[in-house]
């Protein structure tokens, strides 16, 4: 590969990561508001809207995985600790700064929204760090075991289950820290993993696409990756 694309190769990659640490990162957030979702009459959907980024990172790990490598997806995983751990220390601070009288977000408005953000940062980073890295594992299990063939396959055993590892864990430690109350918990894990399998099944012809325009911008073989300095 030559040094112009192995630096758009680089590049891409850090576009993915930054994509990854922001829907991360965000969906920590905004994770207090939930809404209702009439799935064409079949099913009703009452879940967060910080589900609506999360998915997104599993499609990112997967694009990485198969692209750059494990090494480079766990990489990734790795750096979104860091993040949300940050974005953790952050909020803290900014609910113990107290606000001044003028302020158009007080300190009571504040707490209200973001003051559960620890929790749901701690309860997501242990959630995630398990389901990333089950996904990750998952993936090139697969990959080996399939010599690189049926994509397909891969993206969605690795995504569906660890999307409902990852759902599990984060609603039965925001239960535990009285988040969320235990009666909601059977009604958000179904929810929850119903609308992140929908979204898997979704985004198989993305991945699809994606690893496509790979293969041909760089010249890549089934099954082979790009390697990147590390």
């Amino acid at each position: 590969m030559n040094i112009k694309n192995r630096n758009l190769a680089f590049n891409i990659y850090l576009i993915l990561a930054s994509i990854f640490i922001a829907s991360l990162v965000v969906s920590n957030l905004i994770f207090q508001k939930f809404f209702s979702w009439d799935f064409f009459g079949i099913y009703t959907f009452e879940i967060s809207v910080g589900i609506l980024p999360y998915p997104i990172t599993f499609l990112v790990t997967d694009i990485i995985s198969e692209i750059y490598g494990k090494k480079k997806a766990n990489q990734v995983v790795i750096a979104g600790i860091f993040a949300s751990a940050f974005s953790l220390l952050i909020i803290m601070i900014s609910d113990i700064a107290p606000a001044t009288e003028w302020s158009p977000v007080n300190n009571k408005l504040f707490h209200k929204v973001f003051g559960l953000s620890a929790l749901a940062v701690f309860a997501s980073m242990m959630a995630y760090l398990v389901a990333q890295f089950f996904d990750i594992r998952i993936y090139h299990f697969w990959k080996k075991k399939t010599q690189g063939r049926h994509l397909w396959l891969r993206n969605n055993f690795s995504t569906i289950s660890s999307q409902f590892l990852d759902t599990f864990s984060v609603l039965f430690l925001l239960c535990s820290f009285g988040v969320i109350e235990w009666n909601l918990f059977g009604m958000l894990l179904l929810s929850g993993f119903l609308y992140k399998l929908l979204i898997a099944l979704l985004d198989t012809p993305i991945l699809y696409f994606f690893v496509y325009w790979f293969r041909r911008k760089f010249d890549l073989q089934v099954g082979e990756e790009i390697e990147l300095i590390s």
